[in-house]
């Protein structure tokens, strides 16, 4: 998704563009000096995308520009560093548990990227998010291989984040990484509901949400049930407050501050994610009468994120928030 605050204002029409173990950082090899993986076949790899196309290619993938950031992280996590990415410095606010190396080439925005800028890397494999109705898959199948992937599903997003890996991991001879990504990932998963679950938390009601502001109007974006977030809370043992209507894509509704007077449980504890700074929360809504009559902010009930976890990624990143609940709930 766009670099949020501004994309934000534009979220129905730029969804299918958006988006969208442990927190430790795996070393990750530059591409380029990779060779081919260890135990990876080096013969033709054939891998169904998210188009349900079958993608072909002559080997496993090494040099891989990807153009959404979920995808990026994915990468990285594999140990294959990217050598192209769309919105490096945007990537590096947003998402901190797979960083990016300094020789990484930006390659434009992610909803507009430059074609030229990606050629000119000569990858041999691109790996992207669905678009509707964009040319944009048709220009760069002209140059490299394209490897789309779903990025959302509000139906199941854990298990299509899964997925989305595991068709990643294939493309680029990793699958053995995969594993592990999601193994640990289970094991921090189980050990965050454990430690809920001790706190007396298990069940509590939770709202996650981010926001941004034009002029003199504040809009909220919730994450409801299906948005990869409340998977992984809900996976831990918590209860997704929010009921209001969600995209069937991305799990997400916008509203304002007026609407979140349904959440009256006092035992509802409110998360937000403002990692550009741009924090609306505290500061556009400090003195906010609606704002301060809700019962979390009078029970101090809100909690920001850390910055730099993003909510559209892949395992590093849940594993990340789930920790950061956690941290909320014991602290």
């Amino acid at each position: 998704m766009p670099l949020l605050r501004r994309a934000l204002t534009g979220l129905i029409a730029v969804l299918a563009l958006a988006a969208c173990g442990t927190t430790e950082t795996p070393t990750a090899q530059p591409a380029a000096a990779a060779g081919s993986p260890a135990g990876a076949a080096a013969g033709p790899i054939t891998v169904t995308d998210g188009r349900g196309k079958q993608v072909t290619l002559d080997r496993p993938a090494t040099k891989v520009v990807a153009l959404e950031w979920g995808e990026v992280e994915m990468l990285v996590g594999l140990g294959v560093m990217p050598v192209g990415v769309a919105d490096v410095k945007g990537y590096g606010t947003w998402v901190t548990a797979a960083e990016l190396d300094a020789s990484v080439k930006d390659v434009g925005t992610r909803q507009e990227p430059s074609v030229d800028s990606i050629a000119a890397l000569q990858p041999d494999l691109i790996v992207m998010e669905e678009t509707r109705d964009s040319p944009l898959v048709a220009q760069l199948e002209k140059i490299v291989p394209v490897l789309v992937a779903r990025g959302s599903d509000a139906s199941g997003n854990m298990r299509r984040m899964r997925d989305d890996l595991t068709m990643i991991a294939t493309a680029v001879g990793r699958t053995a990484e995969a594993g592990k990504l999601l193994a640990d990932l289970d094991a921090t998963l189980a050990d965050a509901r454990q430690k809920l679950a001790a706190a007396g938390a298990a069940g509590k009601p939770f709202a996650m949400a981010d926001g941004w502001k034009e002029g003199s109007t504040i809009s909220i974006r919730m994450f409801g049930k299906g948005s990869l977030v409340s998977d992984v809370a809900e996976q831990i043992g918590l209860k997704n407050a929010w009921t209001g209507k969600v995209d069937p894509a991305w799990g997400l509704g916008t509203t304002d501050v007026e609407g979140l007077t349904p959440l009256k449980d006092p035992a509802t504890r409110f998360f937000y994610n403002a990692s550009d700074g741009d924090d609306v929360f505290a500061d556009g809504l400090a003195s906010n009468a609606i704002w301060k009559s809700l019962p979390f902010v009078q029970k101090r009930q809100v909690t920001k994120l850390p910055g730099g976890i993003w909510t559209f990624g892949g395992p590093l990143s849940c594993a990340q928030y789930a920790e950061a609940l956690v941290k909320a709930y014991t602290a």
